[in-house]
Order: structure tokens, then sequence, then C-alpha cells
């Protein structure tokens, strides 16, 4: 007996395996065609279908506003918003939340608005994003509609999932942004599958896959590691490191040198950056990002930075001391941004307005939200999955 339940555990886990990478593959496409499913079946998946032409050509960069290198005041600026725009998106949030108007549970990306600003901004509009159970300032730095996106966590039927995603499974196929993810980690091997995907297509787009820390204890860690190194898959490995994994901080439970030396074990480079400098993050994805779409293969970006909040809206983050917030508080991204964007020459004043420009936009969406009618009962037997059912 004890074997016969080892036996199905074990076949149990090659199911969830596979199934990660097929919904990767699913997501990588627009519709699924016959030599997709043919490479679920054991055809080369590092040979692209012959049949398909290569995709349009390179796409402008996310962001839509001139090269920091031609008019750097207006890329700041503009990397400046974003970050601006997240961090007022959670506080907005998370207050909703503890008022009681906002279902679920909220995690709360603020304080680490360098890392999404700083690795979207180096993407391509036709480029893929996977994300966490912190997605929230992903999917907006992805270009993900505001309005969308406030009325997705109310759950309502404007929401970019029609209010049935809610905080942790927000997607937005639109801007590329795959999903957000309640499972720690298991954004990895749909990422994996999303490039190989694109690469059965003949894109040259390539994944970017957000992960915490604590990902880095999971399997599929290594397992995606080690998927995308064998196949040379253009995926751009993102660990955001925040310092905690939950409520627990990473250096208690993550043994040797980092996130980084693990996946140098699989052949797979990559960099470490100051995660709450939101240029070197731009620079240090946009590397990354060129040599893995040129064909070099997947490359691994650690950025350290820092969680101000509680693991969860309702989480008062006792764990850790006050020291440690107010050093970190004291290296705000945001902060260190807005520096930056005076350096260039950006007036104060016209800094202030654009606080005030996005404070008030965040407050209209809100508002918006909290108008909309929630999704019809009927709703809830669309959208359901029926790939794979008995005829």
């Amino acid at each position: 007996m004890r074997h016969l339940l080892h036996r199905r555990w074990r076949l149990h886990e090659a199911f969830v395996k596979i199934n990660g990478i097929k919904r990767g593959l699913w997501r990588a496409v627009d519709h699924i065609e016959h030599p997709v499913c043919l490479s679920l079946m054991g055809a080369r998946l590092d040979v692209p279908v012959a049949s398909r032409e290569v995709t349009a050509p390179p796409r402008p960069s996310l962001m839509q506003i001139p090269s920091h290198k031609t008019d750097h005041c207006a890329f700041l600026r503009e990397l400046y918003r974003r970050m601006k725009a997240i961090r007022v998106f959670e506080d907005t949030c998370v207050a909703a939340h503890k008022a009681g108007e906002m279902p679920g549970y909220i995690h709360s990306s603020a304080g680490q608005e360098a890392v999404p600003v700083g690795v979207c901004s180096a993407l391509r509009t036709d480029d893929r994003i996977t994300s966490t159970h912190r997605g929230h300032g992903h999917g907006l730095a992805k270009g993900s509609d505001l309005d969308g996106m406030m009325a997705e966590l109310y759950g309502k039927e404007a929401g970019l999932c029609g209010g049935k995603g809610g905080s942790m499974h927000v997607a937005d196929f639109s801007v590329g942004m795959l999903g957000a993810n309640g499972i720690v980690a298991g954004g990895i091997p749909i990422a994996c599958g999303a490039a190989q995907g694109l690469r059965l297509l003949g894109s040259d787009a390539i994944v970017a896959c957000f992960f915490g820390d604590g990902a880095v204890n999971r399997g599929p860690f290594l397992e995606g590691m080690n998927w995308a190194a064998i196949y040379k898959l253009p995926v751009l490995f993102v660990c955001e490191d925040n310092t905690f994994s939950a409520f627990t901080h990473s250096s208690t439970t993550t043994a040797g040198p980092g996130p980084l030396a693990r996946a140098e074990s699989c052949g797979v480079s990559g960099e470490r950056v100051d995660g709450n400098d939101v240029l070197a993050v731009h620079e240090a994805a946009l590397r990354l990002s060129s040599e893995a779409r040129a064909g070099g293969g997947p490359r691994f970006l650690w950025a350290k930075t820092y969680r101000f909040s509680g693991h969860v809206s309702v989480d008062p983050a006792a764990y850790r001391s006050q020291a440690d917030l107010d050093a970190a508080l004291a290296h705000d991204p945001l902060a260190l941004a807005r520096a930056k964007l005076a350096k260039a020459g950006l007036p104060e004043a016209d800094i202030a307005a654009l606080d005030s420009e996005v404070q008030a936009d965040i407050l209209r969406s809100q508002a918006r939200a909290r108008t909309l009618p929630y999704p019809h009962r009927a709703q809830a037997f669309m959208d359901v999955q029926d790939m794979g059912a008995p005829a």
C-alpha cells in the first residue's frame, strides 16, 4: 500500500510540473495550434515551427518616451510617475481593505516599486511577464489599465478579469501580463512554458519572470532554471528579494550565498543590483534582457529591496524591529527616484504637481470602482476550463 501511495504521489508531482509548462504555452499564444500541442507529446521543443513566419519586428519600449540617453529628465519623470502610482495604489487598497470595502487580502508591494518599474521599462510591449501574489505593481508597471486593476480588486465586473481574479490572481493578457499567482514559485514554470511557446512561434519576444526570495527554496525554482538553461529559453528571471518570506527573515531559511549563486549553478548567468535604485534596475534589466533576446539563453537579476508593509494588509509585522524598518525607509526607492529627478532639472513645484496628479487619479479610479456593478451570478459558469474534459 505504501508503495502504491508513493507512486501515486510521484505521478501527481509530474502532472503538476507538466501542467505548469502547459499553462505557460497556452498563455504565450493567442490561438492554440497543432504544432504546440504536438510539442507536449514529445516533439522537439528547441526547434521553431517552420510553417510560421517570424512575428512583427521589434516594437518600441513599453514607456513610449524618449530614451534616458536623449532625454534623461523625461525618462526619469515617467519612471517616477509609475513608481508613485504603484505606491499610492497600494496604500489606497490597503486602507480600503482595512475599512472593509475591498474583499480578500491585499499583499502590498510598497517599498519595492523600483523593481517592476525598472524591469518593465526595459521590456517591449510584446514581451510577457509572470507575477506573484504581490503583483499589482507588476501589472501597473507593464501597462495595465489603472481603472481595470482597481475594479478587479473591488471584485467588479469591469475589472481586468471580470472581478474573478481579485488581488492574487489578476491577469492582463492585453499587455502580456500572464497572471499573478498565489503559489510561491508558481509563475516560474509558467514563464518557461510561455518562453517555449514564443520560440515555437518564431517570436523574439522574451518573458520576465518575477518571484520573491522565498521561491528559491521551492522545487519549481530549480526545475525552471534547469529547463530554461537546457533549452536556452528567452527568460529574464527576476528575484525580487524583499528580505522576508512571508513572516520569516529569509536569512534564517536560505542556505548558501544567495539566489544568484543558485542560478549560476545551473549555468544561468546574471547580476545583483540595488533593487531600490530604479535606474540601476533598468540598466541591468536592459543588458540582461538584450542578451536573452539575442539567443544567449536565460538571465538572472537579483534585486535586493525591502517590503515596507507586513506580509498582508492585516499583518502588523511584529517580527521585525523598528530600527530595521527605519533603516529601510531611509533608502526609500521613491525618495531616491525623486532626488534623481530633481538633480536632472525638474523643478520641485513640477514634482509636487505630478504627485498631486497621481494621487487624484488613484482616488478618482477608486471612486469609480465603488459605483460599478458586481458580476451577475450567471458569470460564475463562464470562463470555466473544459480542455481535456470527457467527450
